[in-house]
């Protein structure tokens, strides 16, 4: 046989305590103003309270969501940066330009460098050249005769 206690032994129950009764605050009621009752021109009586108008609260002032110098500020900024962009490509086309044109008279000078030399250095001396005839003269006093 098994010793062991039954499980419904072993439970434990707990009893519900009741809290203690919260303590009552008197609750103040609003005034109410009296009464007031109204004929209309058609005879009929309309009873009820008198409320006075309630005063509108004063709009508060709207402030711009963006302030304004903000927003000068940053467009001088965007305007300064497309400046620099303009002149960054007008100054790179201006050194373009300029290496492009030392490039040309580069160009110019070889390509004139190099007829002068063939035309001062070349092999062929007797072609296309003037040809001149030295016969013998006779100089007589200081007088040419040829």
């Amino acid at each position: 046989m098994n010793h062991e206690p039954a499980r419904w032994e072993t439970t434990k129950t707990h009893h519900p305590v009741p809290l203690p009764p919260a303590p009552l605050v008197p609750v103040q009621q609003p005034h109410l103003p009296d009464a007031q009752t109204i004929q209309l021109p058609d005879g009929r009586l309309i009873t009820g309270y008198a409320i006075a108008p309630t005063k509108a609260p004063e709009p508060i002032p709207q402030r711009p969501a963006i302030n304004p110098l903000a927003v000068n500020i940053a467009l001088g900024g965007l305007g300064f940066a497309a400046a620099c962009g303009g002149l960054m490509l007008l100054t790179t086309f201006i050194a373009a330009l300029a290496a492009f044109i030392h490039q040309l008279i580069t160009l110019a000078a070889v390509i004139f460098g190099g007829f002068i030399a063939t035309q001062v250095l070349g092999t062929n001396r007797g072609t296309g050249g003037t040809v001149v005839n030295i016969r013998r003269a006779v100089f007589k006093r200081n007088n040419f005769r040829g």
